[in-house]
């Protein structure tokens, strides 16, 4: 991990700290899993001022390339839940995927549960916005 610990900024950190304490009534056991695990990651996370952020740590609006098992790459944009449209590659970050990149930077390597199994991403690339309207 690249910055030995997720950053997350600070706002987002309260709009996240909400949208978790609504999720976790999904009774989806994966999503569970998945809502978990970033909690406990925010327990050690860094939260810092907007303009203290890294440029390459994913957090809302970033455009995030990323490799996935056996060569398979995509690209999308992590988005407030309201936002979201898989046909125009805008993941919510509640989603599994959105849950799983959250905080971290490009270069950095994620084990992640999902729906079909534990899987390892690469972040290759995290592109910003600059889009505050959460």
């Amino acid at each position: 991990m690249k910055y030995k610990q997720i950053i997350i900024e600070e706002k987002e950190f309260e709009l996240l700290k909400n949208g978790l304490t609504t999720a976790q009534n999904n009774s989806d056991r994966n999503y569970n899993l998945s809502i978990r695990r970033l909690k406990k990651e925010l327990l050690s996370a860094k939260i810092v001022p907007i303009n203290d952020i890294p440029e390459d740590v994913i957090r809302m609006n970033s455009t995030v390339t990323v490799q996935m098992r056996t060569n398979i790459i995509r690209e999308f944009t992590i988005v407030p839940p309201e936002k979201s449209n898989l046909d125009q590659n805008k993941l919510s970050v509640l989603s599994p995927m959105g849950l799983a990149l959250l905080g971290y930077a490009t270069n950095d390597t994620i084990l992640w549960q999902f729906p079909d199994g534990e899987t390892t991403i690469t972040i290759l690339q995290v592109t910003q916005s600059y889009n505050y309207s959460h």
